[in-house]
């Protein structure tokens, strides 16, 4: 074998191997380094009027690595996820407001007219979103737990309106 062989089979390989590492560090971050544990509150829960609650749920059964369950409230200027909330954990997690109802792997979520309520806190716990102002919440039919990375639904929840 002259050197010209191995040199681009050395190149080949370290293009494969950076390319396999790289794939598999976005796959095992989230494990290594999960987000810290949440535990937040509604602030005068009392005095606030609930809009909505609803239920996460795992959207396409057949896979296994995307999935969320737990419930949440939505009150006057804010959405809190329960203390039930757990999703499979991964890259880039968003909190989405999203126009449609019953929201699943097929829906073309990237093209609504959704709300990025901003970034999800944690994997499991009770989190809260602020409503941004100016959003009518009854223009919105889900809450969607969205990953930008891979555009790739997590878990949805219809909102039962009170």
């Amino acid at each position: 074998m002259n050197i010209k062989h191995v040199t681009i089979s050395l190149i080949i390989g370290l293009i494969i191997g950076a390319g396999a590492g790289f794939a598999g560090g976005i796959l095992v971050f989230p494990f290594l380094f999960p987000p810290p544990e949440v535990n937040e509150t509604v602030a005068n829960k009392e005095s606030k009027r609930e809009i909505a609650t609803g239920t996460f749920i795992h959207a396409g059964p057949s896979d296994p690595i995307h999935y969320g369950s737990g419930n949440l409230t939505i009150y006057d200027d804010l959405i809190h996820i329960e203390s039930d909330f757990e999703v499979g954990p991964g890259p880039k997690y968003h909190v989405y407001l999203v126009p449609e109802l019953d929201v699943m792997p097929d829906t073309d979520v990237v093209n609504t007219m959704y709300v990025d309520l901003g970034r999800l806190k944690a994997f499991s716990g009770s989190q809260n979103y602020a409503i941004p102002e100016g959003i009518n919440i009854n223009d919105y039919q889900s809450v969607v737990i969205w990953c930008e990375q891979f555009s790739v639904l997590i878990s949805p929840a219809n909102l039962a309106f009170n």
